[in-house]
């Protein structure tokens, strides 16, 4: 089955072919609900180029997220000048990076924003706290925002401007969310971690302590994740947005942060000692609903682009 995505995809040549192969394992192993619903309700020709997106990410992430912030800075600086060395000669010594460079060139868009997501880890290496909701903004803006787009930007429709801009708000408003119930669950690492994305303000407006479980912790805990879910409602639009094959997919992407959202609201206070997480048999109903959508819908995975007939 993954040989005929690879063929799908334009992936011939044997040494990419173990490449992508590499960094789907990879990506199954560290995203495994997110491959899931990728292999599900993605067309197969994108499926190789949607791992090797997500692979990128990852292999970015670990990179500048060990040591000090001169540490990470510098670990930043040497992956950024191994990226640029790879695109300019067309290869490199590091499969992650081999798949990069082919997918970017069968789409075009994403090598600026594999630039983009590289100036935002400036951001993500130096941070430490989150002031206020403007500081989380410029977070999202310049950092997550193009984190998400490395692949966001594969499902983007390109027929008309006013949809290109409607499908980019769409994301932004998306990963607001997303980035807010991820510094939510991971609450209890982050603060052991020394670095918390809570707006601190909003924790000194409760007069919350993040290592208690008490009353206060769960009144920020409430006051964000409504924040979350006005920025999910905002986002849900996006399925229409984009063409036919993908909204399944964006649909069911929504859904996934709509469980993780009601996992961090019942949790609240106890986000203090342990993280949270989508109920996993949830999930899978959701996977499986869009799944069977799309059959109804008549989508399918033509010979080559995945070319769709259907809503």
């Amino acid at each position: 089955m993954w040989r005929r995505h690879l063929d799908r995809a334009g992936v011939r040549e044997p040494r990419l072919r173990r490449d992508y192969t590499e960094q789907r394992r990879a990506v199954r192993r560290f995203a495994t609900a997110e491959y899931a619903a990728a292999r599900l309700l993605l067309p197969a020709a994108l499926l190789p180029h949607v791992v090797a997106a997500v692979a990128f990410m990852h292999d970015t992430d670990d990179r500048i997220d060990r040591g000090a912030p001169d540490v990470r800075a510098a670990a930043l600086e040497e992956w950024g000048g191994l990226v640029r060395k790879a695109f300019a000669e067309g290869d490199s010594t590091l499969p992650v990076l081999r798949c990069l460079v082919n997918t970017a060139e069968r789409h075009p868009s994403m090598r600026a924003h594999v630039d983009a997501f590289l100036r935002g880890c400036e951001r993500e290496v130096a941070w430490r706290t989150i002031a206020d909701e403007e500081e989380l903004e410029r977070y999202v803006r310049e950092y997550s925002l193009p984190a998400l787009m490395l692949t966001a930007c594969l499902l983007a429709p390109a027929d008309a401007p006013a949809r290109a801009a409607a499908f980019t708000d769409g994301c932004h408003r998306l990963i607001g969310a997303m980035q807010r119930i991820d510094f939510l669950e991971d609450l209890a690492d982050d603060v052991r971690g020394g670095r918390t994305g809570v707006p601190a303000d909003a924790v000194a407006r409760h007069g919350a302590d993040l290592t208690r479980p008490d009353a206060a912790l769960g009144r920020l805990v409430q006051e964000q994740t409504d924040r979350a879910a006005t920025g999910l409602a905002a986002a849900a639009p996006l399925a229409g947005v984009v063409d036919p094959p993908f909204r399944p997919f964006i649909r069911a992407l929504v859904g996934v942060q709509g469980l993780r959202l009601d996992a961090v609201r019942r949790a609240g206070a106890s986000l203090a000692t342990h993280g949270s997480g989508p109920p996993a048999p949830a999930a899978a109903v959701l996977l499986l609903r869009e799944t069977a959508a799309r059959a109804r819908a008549g989508i399918f995975r033509g010979p080559r682009s995945g070319v769709a007939h259907g809503a």
